[in-house]
């Protein structure tokens, strides 16, 4: 076997760069034939770029051109404001809320409402109620958490009907329908209604306020019953067909005309008897409301326009007790103003007899010979809102009902008055923080005034 010739280590490193110089030079070869081409990718990004950047101007240009000639400012190249900032989180908000829920006929429906829980403390005279309407007697008191009073809703939305009439309703609910405790918290309808609505005429069919009533007060503590409910506010729910008919004197100003039947609620007076009323009566409700908005204000239509609003109305039905027809007569007014961007201002008022049907304290009065007799009435209430910033919002109110002591029994409720402040805080687009005291005060006939003091912190999320 032929042995294999032993070349020295040295010799052999001496060889390796001849065998290593072709590679080398075939890898310094392509390096120079690509150092050309890589060149000129970046020669043209730097191109395009400049060109993307210079289409941009245009556009700007172009949108600032179109802003000028339609009259309207250019937009200004600062960083927003928080207001503005607070106004474009809305805005994305509602941009999410385009989202639909289909229903089984192919229109859609929207679900709305409100996820609230109340933190409340009550000095005596609270009667076991989370929010007293009036002031009890005795000298319990009480105070807790609860999440009842959260709110859900359906809006809804069908075709066009006879005459262009759009249709349109929705469906209000709540959890007051048992005794507010977290293990009895009862499924309650609130509110709803089937609209149609065409330019200048509309009629609905459901549950709702009364029509000579419909304003209430602002509040994140009383939900379950509407605000200042027995101390001037005549708000009860009830069922009701309703027609109305716009009618424009200028651009700025006109009147809205409302008529209905109604189911009225009948009651038991505060001060109870053996004589017990027919639970339901019809009724006729009309209201008419006089609008004038100032120049310069939003659109038609626009619930922040500056406007003022004033409004006569009348509810007119009779209740059956004891034998005898009892009527109830009432002339209400309500308003709203807000000829300054911060400030509102609120409030209705009403004089007649037999009030409890349409959610006042007393109805009627049954007298030891057996006959009964309506008790006249008087009362109203007003809020005073200071928008302070997109943020944040304080209210002022106040409301009383005042009944004829003539026309009361002992112990009934002469006189209940409620006053107090809250304000509201946007922690987010949909997200409120409250807070609300108040102090309900309380006359009762051949009796001692009564107090109760309300306190409460609100935390809702709007959906």
């Amino acid at each position: 076997m032929q042995s294999l010739p032993i070349v020295p280590r040295r010799r052999a490193w001496r060889g390796l760069p001849m065998l290593l110089a072709p590679g080398m030079l075939a890898s310094q070869m392509a390096a120079q034939t690509a150092s050309p081409d890589l060149g000129q990718i970046m020669q043209r990004l730097d191109r395009l770029e400049k060109q993307n950047q210079s289409m941009a101007d245009e556009i700007r240009q172009l949108r600032n051109a179109l802003a000028e000639a339609r009259g309207q400012p250019q937009p200004a190249q600062t960083a927003p404001a928080p207001e503005e900032k607070v106004a474009v989180d809305e805005s994305r908000v509602e941009e999410l809320a385009q989202s639909k829920v289909e229903a089984s006929q192919k229109f859609p429906i929207r679900v709305t409402g409100m996820a609230l829980f109340n933190a409340f403390l009550n000095s005596k005279g609270s009667g076991g109620q989370q929010y007293p309407t009036f002031a009890w007697p005795g000298n319990q008191s009480d105070g807790g958490g609860s999440f009842y009073q959260t709110t859900i809703g359906l809006d809804y939305s069908g075709p066009q009907v006879f005459g262009g009439g759009k249709v349109y309703g929705n469906v209000y609910m709540d959890f007051a329908g048992g005794s507010g405790t977290p293990l009895d918290l009862g499924f309650r309808l609130r509110t709803g209604e089937i609209a149609i609505d065409w330019t200048n005429q509309s009629i609905m069919a459901g549950v709702e306020t009364p029509i000579f009533a419909p304003r209430s007060p602002a509040s994140l503590a009383q939900v379950e019953f509407a605000p200042l409910a027995a101390a001037g506010n005549l708000w009860l729910w009830t069922p009701q067909v309703r027609f109305e008919q716009k009618i424009r004197f200028t651009d700025d100003t006109g009147v809205r005309a409302q008529f209905g039947a109604v189911q009225t609620n009948e009651v038991q007076p505060y001060q109870q008897s053996t004589a017990t009323p027919e639970p339901a009566r019809p009724g006729l409700e009309g209201r008419f409301e006089f609008y004038y908005r100032f120049q310069g204000g939003a659109p038609d239509g626009a619930q922040d326009a500056p406007r003022v609003e004033i409004a006569p109305g009348f509810h007119t039905s009779v209740t059956h007790v004891a034998g005898a027809s009892v009527p109830s007569h009432l002339f209400s007014l309500d308003w709203f103003a807000n000829p300054l961007p911060k400030l509102e201002f609120t409030g209705a008022f009403f004089s007649g007899q037999n009030v409890a049907p349409v959610g006042g304290v007393e109805g009627f009065t049954i007298l030891p010979t057996g006959a009964a007799i309506p008790v006249r009435s008087k009362g109203g209430w007003g809020q005073l809102t200071l928008l302070a910033t997109p943020r944040l919002s304080f209210h002022l109110f106040s409301g009383l009902e005042n009944g004829n002591t003539a026309d009361l029994a002992a112990y009934a409720i002469g006189r209940n008055w409620l006053y107090g402040a809250n304000f509201f805080y946007r922690l987010a687009p949909n997200v409120l923080l409250g807070a609300e005291v108040s102090q309900a005060r309380t006359a009762y006939i051949d009796s001692s005034l009564r107090l109760n003091n309300h306190y409460d912190l609100a935390l809702a999320y709007l959906f």
